[in-house]
């Protein structure tokens, strides 16, 4: 039982770092909101209670520090400054391994926490730091005490009785008693009264409740400040002679107020005399900031988080799974209904044409599910290029933009390392350092540009830095010393950028932490044509680079072409395909010994043989007269040449991996309504491998060729 509420701890740490993660960023960004240093601040006392709930000593001790500071800044004691910021930035990373750490286990960096620790502590005012203490367990969860003016000592009467989800929670009543004996002498007595027979018991209720009886000099606040990580899980009362002594002054300062003194002297019939305190006028009593009254119920419904449930991805996978399946069957039983020998099947394809409209909202519905913005993500890189920049000694900053993009969970899952290792490159190659920035009349710090968005069925992910952009000479000297080219090649600026991508290329002059070990911009690319896209650079330099990541919305359903390649049934994405024709032999025209060009609308493109470029044939004078029109990532275009277009529908994909290993022009494949297998291609690897489209620089080919 404790487990899964340590597990339950821990998932709801990860929204609490996100959120705190969005709230430094845009304290980052200028943005310094009273409301966003008090999102942060609950982000980290939550935290922090919760983990002294489970002894997690060394995250609580931290987190003390670090709310400490925010308490400071919400209060008005602290300004923020550059230094204090990147303090800030390198305590909540921080922060984040320490409940990494307790979460998988592991030990943390000590020389750096001890570092954050010290730089934290020159923050907090001495006199504060004597004054406020950390409790053992749930008492965590209490924030700074403030200064104490009233040593006035006071006896308060405490009623408290946990609810049975308090329990579920993981929270136990002896840790606040615990914290509430550090603030003076504490007598406690448990009232059993309505514990029930033995036949009436449930173990899932809560019976018990204490009476307590505190002498402190601490103020109400502090009592409550006990209680308030368990707000809402329990029935609370505080009561005290004291509190009973300042209700009745302020009724006699409000009574004096308008007159209304039972020992003034006079004849004039006073006023009708206050007999409670709540309804005084703000113009004469104003009420403390700390007590502003609560917003009405309905707003705060209105404002609050939308409600949420936890799943288990493995149930949602075997959901996914079971719709996978249902678009088979229906393809199965479309297929069945077609090859009927019947007159008069309209009735049965008009249902099965429902049955087909709910399969897919079935299945829309499910990807919803798994779908999940890039926000978090976006945010894990920040930390990234802090830590690339610290490294480097070089000052970068990203901009996110499109963080509410949603794609699959498991997409999100992969594309993480492909993201870093860029960044990194970014910062460690791209951008200059300070002084070669201000030479160049640019600002000392460099931007590194991180966007999303859906483009045409897709997900769209580019990363753009303002830096010196690729050294194209350099580059290509380095791949003719490694032997990856030969030494005589004519090589286009875009063929030069992508030599990048190259298994054991490097740029670095020398071993470093970040590069130049020759392992990197290859994985990026493996990593990214695993999950089904493909990546792109290009390149200003002097301006900076681009790399552009296009990868399919989901990892499990897709729209596609079906299409017949030398006697075979293969799919081909519909996000690849800009149209389809049926091509003439007008329109075919030969571009040298080896190449084929289609005239559309006054605009040649190169034809590609698809099934010459799978190796499933030989290349013949005259290609197939069926057409798909693709465009790759460079904004080139190119014909697809295949021997005819069955259906357009929709398709179950079926990973490869493990099975039949990495196939060139093979993304993946399908089962078909017959039972038979397909395969799903991949159009820009089927370009790069085609003899009859092969040539980077086929724009200039073709204008040799019809200058000739």
């Amino acid at each position: 039982m404790s487990g899964s509420i340590q597990d339950t701890f821990f998932e709801e740490c990860e929204d609490l770092l996100e959120a705190m993660d969005e709230g430094l960023t845009a304290i980052e960004g200028g943005e310094h909101d009273q409301e966003v240093v008090n999102a942060i601040f609950r982000a980290v006392h939550s935290i922090k209670g919760g983990a002294g709930a489970f002894g997690l000593d060394e995250l609580v001790g931290f987190a003390h520090k670090f709310e400490t500071v925010f308490d400071e800044l919400r209060s008005g004691k602290l300004e923020f400054d550059a230094a204090l910021i990147q303090l800030l930035l390198r305590s909540s990373d921080h922060l984040a391994d320490l409940v990494a750490t307790a979460r998988d286990g592991g030990t943390t960096d000590e020389a750096h926490h001890d570092v954050l620790i010290e730089a934290l502590a020159k923050y907090i005012p001495e006199e504060e730091e004597d004054l406020t203490f950390e409790p053992m367990g749930l008492g965590g969860a209490m924030a700074p005490m403030p200064l104490i003016e009233d040593t006035t000592e006071r006896a308060y009467e405490i009623r408290f009785q946990p609810l049975k989800d308090m329990y579920g929670t993981g929270n136990e009543p002896f840790f606040l008693f615990q914290a509430l004996s550090e603030l003076g002498e504490l007598s406690v007595r448990l009232n059993e009264s309505e514990l029930p027979g033995f036949d009436a018991f449930d173990a899932d209720e809560s019976y018990l409740a204490w009476d307590l009886t505190l002498v402190s000099n601490e103020p109400r606040s502090a009592i409550e400040a006990v209680f308030e990580f368990v707000e809402g899980l329990c029935e609370l009362t505080i009561e005290s002679e004291a509190d009973e002594a300042e209700d009745t002054d302020a009724l006699a300062a409000l009574n004096a107020a308008f007159g209304t003194d039972p020992d003034a002297s006079g004849d004039a019939a006073p006023a009708a005399p206050f007999e409670e305190p709540a309804p005084a006028p703000e113009a004469v009593v104003s009420a403390p900031v700390e007590e502003k009254a609560s917003p009405p119920k309905a707003e705060t419904a209105k404002a609050g988080p939308k409600p949420t449930l936890r799943v288990d991805l493995e149930r949602v996978d075997r959901l996914i799974n079971a719709v996978g399946e249902l678009i088979i069957n229906h393809s199965m039983l479309a297929q069945q209904i077609a090859n009927l020998d019947a007159g008069d099947v309209r009735e049965v394809e008009t249902e099965l044409e429902g049955f087909k409209n709910l399969a897919r909202d079935i299945q829309e519905g499910v990807m919803s599910i798994r779908a999940q913005p890039v926000k978090p993500l976006f945010q894990r890189m920040a930390r990234i290029v802090r830590e690339a920049s610290s490294a480097t000694g070089k000052t970068a900053k990203l901009v996110t933009e499109g963080e509410a993009t949603e794609v699959d969970k498991t997409v999100i899952e992969r594309l993480s390392d492909p993201l870093t290792h860029i960044l990194r490159n970014a910062v460690d190659h791209g951008i200059e350092k300070p002084e070669d920035r201000a030479a160049a009349g640019k600002s000392n710090a460099g931007e590194i540009r991180l966007t999303a968005s859906h483009r045409s069925g897709s997900v769209c992910i580019e990363i753009r830095d303002d830096g010196a952009g690729v050294n194209r000479p350099r580059v290509k000297q380095i791949a003719i010393d490694k032997g990856l080219i030969p030494e005589n090649a004519e090589l286009t600026d875009n063929e030069i950028d992508n030599l990048l991508f190259l298994p054991g290329f490097s740029t670095a002059k020398e071993i470093s932490n970040l590069s130049g070990r020759g392992v990197g911009m290859d994985v990026v690319k493996n990593a990214v044509t695993g999950l089904g896209g493909r990546i792109n650079i290009s390149s200003t330099p002097g301006k900076g680079s681009t790399f552009t990541i296009i990868l399919p919305l989901t990892l499990a359903v897709m729209d596609g072409m079906v299409v017949s390649v030398a006697d075979q049934t293969m799919v081909v994405p519909i996000t690849s395909i800009v149209e389809t024709m049926r091509g003439s032999d007008e329109m075919i025209n030969n571009l040298g010994a080896d190449g084929t060009l289609l005239s559309i609308r006054g605009n040649f493109v190169p034809i590609c043989d698809v099934a010459d470029a799978l190796g499933l044939r030989q290349h013949y004078d005259q290609p197939p007269g069926v057409y798909l029109l693709v465009e790759t990532e460079t904004g080139q275009r190119s014909a697809l040449a295949v021997d005819d277009i069955y259906d357009q529908r929709q398709v179950v994909i079926k990973s490869l991996d493990g099975v039949c290993g990495n196939i060139p022009g093979v993304a993946a494949a399908t089962i078909l309504g017959d039972g038979k297998i397909a395969m799903i291609l991949d159009p820009e690897s089927i370009l790069a491998a085609s003899p009859s489209a092969a040539g980077f620089d086929t724009d200039r080919r073709i204008s040799n060729a019809i200058a000739s």
